[in-house]
């Protein structure tokens, strides 16, 4: 691995660790965070894999209240840099991310205590009208998130992919199989999940023309994605397109309604 490959996957390991308490652009989900360090790596496939792989896991993990919900950045990040060097399969990125996204909710617990003291100084400092401190403090604290995994991202860059290899090949047969069976039954809920989301009667007849043609046709991904968006463009110039129009009334005229109801 190369120093440049070192400092892109420093910086996206950064830009997932901020992602994971900003949630604005979503950075740190497993799909975008995978495929970041799949082009890094030269390996865009795996990593969209494994990324898409792990997000359908991770579809249900969310932080609600002072629940925190297994982290998926360094999870992901990790993981995809650990297959993709050691030239393993999916099943054992996914035997790694599961251990890690546990390691990373407490991680992450003990990083937001820590910013804890930040809060309590932007505070003192919005009392004081200094806007600077203010800033200061919220950059230090999200630089703690960062720096939470770009110095496991670090650590596992300086290992030598031989050690990696050793390390993942003395995994149990039956821990990776175990766990790629039951990755696969939380995908499924994953699937589950998002059609149930998509139960609108009026959006229904969308669906079942993409089975239709995913059966009879040799459409791939890309194509089924063009097609998608081209149906949902035709259906918003449809529906905004027959809405009634309200009457333009000429500027100075008023029009009394004798059906009101108010009227004395």
């Amino acid at each position: 691995m190369s120093v440049i490959q070192i400092v892109l996957l420093l910086i996206v390991a950064a830009i997932t660790g901020i992602g994971s308490v900003v949630d604005e652009a979503q950075t740190h989900r497993p799909l975008v965070a995978c495929t970041l360090v799949g082009i890094v790596l030269g390996d865009i496939p795996t990593g969209i894999i494994l990324g898409g792989t792990l997000e359908m896991m991770a579809l249900g993990w969310m932080n609600v209240g002072l629940a925190m919900a297994p982290d998926t950045a360094i999870a992901s990040v990790i993981s995809t840099i650990l297959v993709i060097n050691s030239h393993q399969g999916i099943g054992q990125g996914i035997a790694i991310a599961v251990p890690l996204a546990a390691a990373g909710q407490a991680l992450t617990i003990f990083v937001r205590t820590i910013t804890v003291f930040f809060i309590h100084k932007a505070d003192d400092m919005a009392k004081k009208g200094n806007y600077k401190g203010i800033e200061r403090a919220h950059l230090l604290a999200m630089s703690l998130q960062a720096l939470r995994v770009m110095i496991p991202t670090l650590i596992i860059c300086l290992i030598s992919a031989t050690a990696v290899q050793h390390f993942l090949s003395s995994i149990p047969e039956v821990i990776t199989r175990g766990l790629q069976i039951g990755g696969g039954i939380i995908v499924v809920v994953g699937y589950a999940m998002v059609i149930n989301m998509m139960d609108v009667p009026y959006l229904k007849p969308f669906m079942y023309a993409g089975f239709l043609f995913a059966a009879f046709t040799n459409f791939n991904l890309v194509g089924f994605g063009a097609l998608g968006l081209i149906a949902a463009l035709i259906y918003l110039q449809l529906k905004y397109n027959n809405q009634p129009q309200a009457p333009v009334t000429p500027a100075g005229v008023v029009f009394d309604d004798d059906d009101d109801d108010l009227d004395a």
